[in-house]
């Protein structure tokens, strides 16, 4: 049993619209439809009648509805209980993160956090590599903040009413390959030969998305020799001479400094991304609310 679960049949009795209810929930119709059946496989019986439209509640359905109702509620109501602000669980707080900017952007700006709101506690929790994971993982509770990229064309699929976020910085996106013996780049993105190697990003990552949807189709040719969710692998192929990526300028500071990794394309193929941190409009933890205010005086 997972909570969602209770949270998606809700949204659905309430609308009676699987793909109304997936958009209130933020998640695909495929992964909602596929939580409502794990709850029914879990109960053992059937709540939604699909052979009607709109859908409807079965009976079993329709006496579920109360008790999902009053088990959320006990639910929150306990953890609001258990979170009040006592021992560590004061400064404690919790992200998830890009795997990039855990380890390029985090640090730093976690540093100038605790300075004006500290001592704190950081606990991050791991990036999935799939945009609408680490959704969820707001979406959920399973975080107090999500610490992202963000492009006007990847649009998060958050409600504004419930969510909010603040612009931390801005990053250049660069694609770059190795270098030659001569400084040169080993591969050109337009050589004006053979398809350049593609070390491309999966589709349901952040990168992958953006590429595809910003770029991808003004590409050159290109032949995909590698695929990975994590920029830091990228780059690692990258700088072994596989092909071109994609790779944010802060991961890659010192292979550019060295001349290891070079630019393989002109500047118009460069790509700006906002870093974003995003919470949940009715977070009671003062910690949260406190970090929150710092981001409003410069933090």
């Amino acid at each position: 049993m997972e909570i969602k679960w209770l949270e998606d049949f809700l949204a659905l009795a309430n609308t009676l619209n699987f793909s109304k209810a997936a958009d209130e929930r933020h998640v695909t119709q495929s992964a909602f439809s596929r939580r409502i059946r794990q709850l029914e496989a879990w109960l053992g019986a059937t709540l939604v009648d699909r052979a009607t439209y709109p859908s409807r509640l079965t009976e079993a359905g329709a006496k579920f509805v109360p008790v999902a109702q009053v088990t959320l509620k006990q639910l929150y109501q306990a953890r609001r209980d258990l979170r009040e602000e006592k021992g560590s669980d004061a400064r404690t707080i919790t992200l998830t993160a890009l795997h990039t900017l855990s380890f390029t952007f985090f640090p730093h700006w976690m540093t100038r956090i605790n300075e004006s709101v500290g001592p704190l506690f950081s606990r991050l929790r791991p990036d999935s590599g799939s945009m609408e994971e680490n959704l969820n993982s707001l979406v959920d509770g399973e975080c107090d903040f999500l610490l992202t990229y963000a492009h006007t064309q990847v649009p998060h699929l958050l409600d504004p009413q419930a969510f909010e976020h603040r612009v931390l910085g801005h990053e250049r996106i660069l694609p770059v390959s190795a270098a030659s013996k001569t400084g040169a780049p080993m591969h050109l993105l337009e050589g004006g030969g053979e398809p350049f190697p593609h070390l491309s990003y999966e589709k349901s990552s952040f990168f992958g998305q953006l590429l595809d949807d910003l770029i991808g189709a003004d590409l050159p040719s290109a032949e995909r020799v590698h695929e990975g969710s994590m920029s830091v692998g990228l780059k690692a192929m990258a700088d072994a001479g596989w092909g071109i990526a994609w790779v944010p300028e802060s991961l890659m500071a010192a292979e550019l400094a060295n001349g290891s990794l070079v630019r393989a394309a002109e500047p118009r193929w460069d790509i700006s991304v906002e870093i974003r941190l995003y919470r949940a409009r009715e977070s009671r933890r003062p910690i949260v609310g406190r970090v929150w205010q710092s981001l409003e005086t410069g933090s």
